[in-house]
């Protein structure tokens, strides 16, 4: 039976293993001579999982799905946040200027092979917008120009919106905007 909730600490050893092992799923098919993935660890996960907001999917028990957003400062090390970060003012949407303080960052979310194609994505993606929400009207995510079923997804099932393309150490991406 397929379930959703917030994750727990209890959670993190089996998301480390599953971070660890798909790391670079979205990478499948691309030149990744100068990619990597982007994984968190237990220490990581464990701030998600009290500080920020972690979702599963669980069939019986077993973690099917997740879907990850924190606040701008987690990620604030990364270099491509911190690009950004530094373009949330200028970009164009119908709404308020975007902030770090009305827009969290959103992703990644990983979903079984076995289990796509079934609502689950959406199901997700619902599950975190109604725990942001009190916090923040706005989630905002980046996908790689060359993850078209990503990109298929995120803007007819989640129904996110384009702001912005941009590069970043030799790869494109699509800005996407949803407001919750």
């Amino acid at each position: 039976m397929l379930t959703y909730r917030k994750a727990t600490s209890d959670d993190v050893p089996a998301l480390a293993r599953l971070e660890a092992q798909h790391v670079s799923d979205e990478l499948a098919g691309a030149d990744i001579s100068q990619l990597a993935g982007q994984g968190f660890n237990s220490q990581e996960l464990t701030t998600l999982v009290n500080r920020h907001y972690l979702q599963l999917a669980e069939d019986d028990g077993v973690i099917i799905g997740y879907v990850i957003a924190a606040t701008w400062d987690f990620f604030g090390q990364q270099g491509i946040y911190r690009a950004l970060e530094n373009r949330l003012g200028t970009l164009e949407h119908d709404g308020p200027k975007l902030t770090i303080k009305n827009c969290c960052q959103y992703g990644p979310i990983w979903i079984s092979p076995a289990y796509r194609g079934k609502g689950i994505f959406a199901q997700l993606v619902a599950k975190l917008a109604l725990e942001v929400r009190s916090q923040f009207p706005y989630i905002l995510t980046f996908i790689a120009e060359d993850n078209a079923r990503s990109f298929a997804a995120h803007t007819a099932k989640a129904n996110m919106q384009v702001v912005d393309f941009f590069s970043f150490e030799r790869r494109d991406y699509y800005l996407l905007l949803k407001h919750i």
